[in-house]
């Protein structure tokens, strides 16, 4: 090459990077601006105007405060105020006590309900400090159906002890028991077995829905519930033994890490902050390889300051004579604090908070298994709310963007995911709230069968309170309306940086830190390190070890015995009040002060180009699919002709669900008791009835020509036409229930057979033409039941 010419060539090169260097860095701090400008005017609008009005509300106080019963108020007041602080004291004696009882007792389940061990993961081959217990109802609960659907419940283990998911009466637990199933519960001790992996954890938990099998062996497969972190454990249960579970429902779990909304979900930011995945490596090297499970709850707390250091404890001063009972009972699950070990957190920081992997398809066990959440068969039921700041929507759906391509594609692989969004429950509510139990979670339970008949695709469950019941629909979604969820996905480009850094910034802390740090570590410091941890140092100083207070239990006797209270309409107590919001005001101050420096140090460091780039490689993009060209697609359409009476009456069924637009649970289930019911199907196994779903939908989904011009040739007779016209009238009607697409179908089909249902009559209306282009088309959705 001439070198002018080349020298002009790179000239070119070096112009175009820079400017594309230059748009860059104006990007970055355009978006800053934004941010800095968000940020201010919701502290502004928010923070300071909570300020104004509870200064305006103590203004107004202020001539009771001053009235000529003053102080007869102030003296009640007085009295009531040196009562509830005693009381107080004495409660958070009685949590540090009851710490101490559970950690030499070694940190039992919280279950209420009584439980027998089934299996016991300790002694497996690879042993995993993991067990299988079947729960026992309690006297008043039905009797558990022979052959009723067992549930399994896995627990989240970020830190604290299993048993949440049934440590009230109203709770996962306790629902799946009112209805008569056999229910199991997966809980795990305090310490790690040696060597284990999660991995090992993984096979320990496909050994516990073996023998979930056997002992129910006329039962249907069954349904696993994972709350929390135990959403994913169970995610990862079902894509690497994709034949055990039933149904999987997944509680408020993230799957998704670096999903969220700008300004509003700081908690994906930090490991960008601190390092990655080397504080938990540090950690673990201080504590004698394993990993405090205190540290993830100091995290939990520090994400709500206000309820942390103040609001929670208000509350239970405020009310000191009835709140102590319902504190203690959580604080009983709150204050259990367990152990990993490095490989464990390693893995899930690695993978999950930091690398974002098992979204991507990159994830691998440390056995060699690579995880691929596609290989799921099970339909999925994802529990998600907008009050959880700790695994917001984004996190908990847009796992599903990140896998999918579209909703065709999920139908093309044959998977049904629900999902359901609940407005405010905050992120344990999900699976400990009475409330949330007694309707989510019931109804979700409840329509498991409904669940397994509905065909492949995605689907939004909408719960609506009726005057006698809720009811249920399940509406068609597309991709789309899960990413109206957010307000885009363009910061998420910055994260993969964030995972390289991290690999790097591991390496570099084993080549360099880590050989010192365990040289200068013992066991004994270890321990030492481990119970001086400012959680556990709270809990030990208020309780009968500490000699301040080892008199307090019988001083706060008798103060409850001589109990007097005070007038809820006391000034002064109004004025406590006011004084309590006025701090809960202060830390929400701080902590929105403080998120917003983490999001603007965040994207000051990972917005740069020249930092994204070091990500580069590690952006997975996601393909645009022919779904027509998949196998089983192709496989699907050939098949279009041929088959017989069932497979016609599954067609017709899809094709009513498409034009309809939305599911409901009546319908539902008048289609499943079809499918398991009436002949020919009730002579099919679950598999093949599922086969014939599936592939009646990929036919219905991507040949919707063909779908209605070969029905006639599945049905030739003329009185198997009559009858399964019937049949799909008594799922679709009564006819005054029907909409408008719905009937325009119903005509259809009875044009294309030939026949009318015997108890069809025409509608007084005119009906749409028939438009075979259109059948996939989602119809205005129906009214729910």
């Amino acid at each position: 090459m001439d070198p002018t010419a080349h020298f002009t060539e790179q000239l070119n090169k070096s112009s175009q990077q820079a400017d594309t260097l230059l748009k860059g860095l104006s990007e970055q701090q355009q978006m800053l601006s934004r941010l800095m400008l968000h940020h201010g005017e919701r502290i502004r609008s928010e923070s300071w105007q909570k300020f104004a009005e509870t200064w305006q509300a103590a203004a107004a106080l202020a001539p009771a405060l001053s009235g000529p019963t003053a102080w007869q108020d102030y003296a009640s007041y007085v009295g009531d105020l040196a009562q509830r602080t005693v009381l107080f004291t004495d409660i958070l004696r009685e949590r540090g006590n009851s710490y101490i009882e559970r950690e030499a007792e070694g940190f039992k389940p919280v279950l209420v309900f009584d439980y027998e061990i089934v299996l016991d993961g300790r002694s497996f081959e690879r042993p995993v400090n993991y067990a299988l217990v079947r729960i026992v109802p309690p006297e008043g609960f039905p009797e558990q159906r022979a052959d009723g659907r067992p549930f399994v419940i896995i627990d989240p283990r970020a830190g604290h002890g299993s048993g949440i998911g049934g440590y009230k009466s109203d709770s996962e637990v306790g629902v799946a028991l009112r209805d008569g199933h056999p229910v199991y519960f997966v809980i795990f001790y305090p310490n790690p077995e040696p060597e284990q992996t999660l991995a090992d954890v993984c096979a320990a938990e496909a050994t516990f829905l073996k023998e979930v099998r056997k002992l129910h062996p006329d039962a249907p497969s069954p349904l696993v519930t994972g709350n929390c972190q135990g959403g994913w454990a169970a995610m990862l249960l079902a894509a690497t033994n994709p034949e055990l579970p039933g149904p999987i429902i997944i509680a408020g779990a993230p799957l998704s890490y670096w999903a969220g909304t700008a300004g509003v979900n700081p908690l994906r930011y930090l490991g960008g902050l601190v390092g990655g995945v080397v504080p938990a490596l540090f950690a673990s090297d201080l504590a004698d390889g394993k990993f405090d499970g205190a540290n993830l709850v100091l995290n939990f707390e520090h994400l709500n300051p206000a309820n942390t250091w103040w609001r929670k404890y208000y509350n239970v001063f405020a009310d000191i004579d009835k709140e102590a009972p319902r504190y203690l009972e959580f604080e009983r699950w709150w204050s259990g604090f367990y152990f990993m070990n490095e490989a464990e957190i390693r893995w899930i920081v690695e993978n999950l908070f930091v690398g974002n992997k098992l979204t991507q398809g990159t994830a691998v066990f440390d056995d060699g298994q690579v995880i691929d959440l596609r290989r799921i068969t099970s339909p999925i039921v994802v529990f998600a709310s907008h009050g959880d700041n700790i695994t917001p929507p984004e996190q908990a759906l847009f796992w599903i963007a990140d896998l999918y391509d579209s909703a065709q594609e999920i139908k093309a692989r044959g998977q049904v995911i629900i999902y359901t969004l609940h407005d405010s429950v905050g992120h344990l509510g999900i699976f400990v709230s009475a409330k949330v139990a007694q309707k989510q979670h019931k109804q979700i339970t409840s329509t498991v069968k409904t669940i397994e008949a509905l065909a492949p695709g995605l689907y939004e469950m909408i719960i609506v309170e009726g005057e006698d019941r809720p009811h249920v629909s399940f509406e068609p979604r597309e991709i789309d309306d899960l990413m109206a969820l957010a307000d885009g996905r363009t910061d998420e480009t910055e994260f993969p940086a964030v995972a390289r850094l991290s690999e790097w910034a591991s390496e570099t802390y084993e080549l360099t830190m880590r050989p010192w740090v365990r040289a200068m570590t013992t066991s004994a410091m270890g321990q030492a390190i481990t119970e001086m941890h400012p959680l556990r140092q709270r809990r030990y100083f208020f309780s009968d070890q500490n000699p301040l207070f080892a008199f307090w239990g019988g001083f706060a006797e008798q103060v409850r015995d001589n109990r007097t209270g005070v007038e809820k309409d006391n000034p002064f107590l109004q004025f406590e009040r006011l004084q309590a919001d006025f701090i809960e005001h202060a830390w929400n101050f701080y902590r929105d002060t403080r998120d917003a420096a983490y999001e603007l140090a965040f994207h000051g460091i990972y917005a740069n180009p020249a930092v994204k780039a070091i990500g580069k490689e590690h952006r997975v993009q996601a393909g645009i699919h022919d779904f027509r060209q998949f196998p089983e697609v192709r496989h699907a359409i050939e098949q279009a002709p041929e088959g017989g009476y069932a497979e016609a009456v599954i067609r017709m069924l899809i094709l009513m669900a498409h034009a309809r637009g939305s599911v409901r649970r009546s319908r539902l289930q008048r289609s499943n008791k079809i499918l398991q019911s009436a002949a020919p199907f009730s002579k099919m196994a679950a598999a093949e009835r599922s086969r014939i779903i599936h592939d009646q939908t990929l036919i219905v989904e991507f040949a919707p020509e063909e779908a209605t011009t070969t029905l006639a040739q599945l049905i030739p007779e003329e009185e198997d036409r009559q009858k399964a016209i019937d049949l799909i009238f008594q799922v679709a009607g009564p006819l005054e229930e029907m909409s408008a697409p719905t009937i325009a179908m119903f005509e259809q089909l009875q044009f294309l057979l030939g026949t009318k249902a015997s108890e069809w009559q025409e509608p007084d209306h005119e009906v749409m033409p028939f438009q075979p282009e259109k059948l996939i088309a989602v119809a205005e959705p129906e009214a729910a039941e």
